[in-house]
């Protein structure tokens, strides 16, 4: 019952702070999208001209802006005040109704239907900030699912594996670059999502690509014993898939 009451709470949420964000778009901040916007075109300048000190102004006041933008909005404010009442309320249920712990000895029992479960390392991680790559020598390979926030992502699948079948990279990025290098006799099917920046796939060039959806595949994909399907996700940056 609680488990559903938490849900609702924060389907709630989610459809109140929407309509928060809409409300504030159309009568009282017309000039939020501008702003994202702005912030974005700086950064995507900062990270073209990146090694220069022009480039890195230009990325630390975009940076600036997107972050006073985002504290400036009235929905920021909402969610914020959302999130100190769902605690405040949370502490004073917790003292009204304090939890019961009760110790339970009991003697373990082997479930013929149990399903053993086994965890193991990821290649990357979810990071706000900063690079992550695939290592140097040779590595074991683990399909990747990852969102990150700005930096770069390298992929080199030259070093590793696969398995036979279908190979899943998923990559969301908002602010940064992506190259993955895919060995020649591995099939390719790509989908990426991208608000600004360039495209490099294989011999397929769109040097400037705005909101956009694309979708590439190899001729021999769908018959192919091993292939690799790519999912990418970007807000502002560039993807690069190459062959080596």
């Amino acid at each position: 019952m609680f488990k559903n009451t938490k849900n609702d709470y924060i389907g709630w949420l989610a459809i109140i702070g929407a309509l928060v964000l809409g409300l504030e778009i159309l009568f009282f901040n017309r000039g939020l999208i501008f702003s994202l916007i702005f912030s974005c075109g700086l950064m995507y300048l900062g990270r073209k001209k990146a090694g220069k000190k022009r480039g890195r102004v230009l990325f630390i006041a975009g940076v600036f802006f997107f972050i006073i933008s985002i504290i400036n909005m009235m929905t920021f404010k909402f969610l914020l005040l959302a999130i100190l009442l769902h605690f405040f309320i949370q502490f004073i249920t917790s003292k009204k109704n304090p939890k019961k712990i009760q110790l339970e000895v009991a003697e373990p029992k082997q479930d013929p239907f149990e399903e053993t479960m086994y965890k193991s390392k990821p290649l990357f991680e979810n990071i706000f900030l900063g690079q992550q790559k695939t290592p140097q020598g040779v590595y074991e390979w683990e399909d990747i699912n990852i969102q990150a926030g700005i930096g770069d992502t390298v992929i080199d699948l030259s070093y590793t594996m696969l398995p036979k079948g279908e190979t899943v990279i998923f990559i969301r990025n908002i602010i940064g670059n992506m190259q993955i290098l895919v060995p020649y006799e591995i099939e390719v099917s790509i989908h990426h999502s991208c608000m600004a920046g360039s495209t490099n796939i294989f011999d397929h060039h769109e040097p400037k690509v705005f909101n956009q959806v694309i979708h590439l595949k190899t001729p021999g994909y769908e018959t192919a014993e091993q292939k690799v399907k790519i999912f990418t996700s970007l807000v502002v940056g560039n993807l690069e898939v190459s062959r080596i």
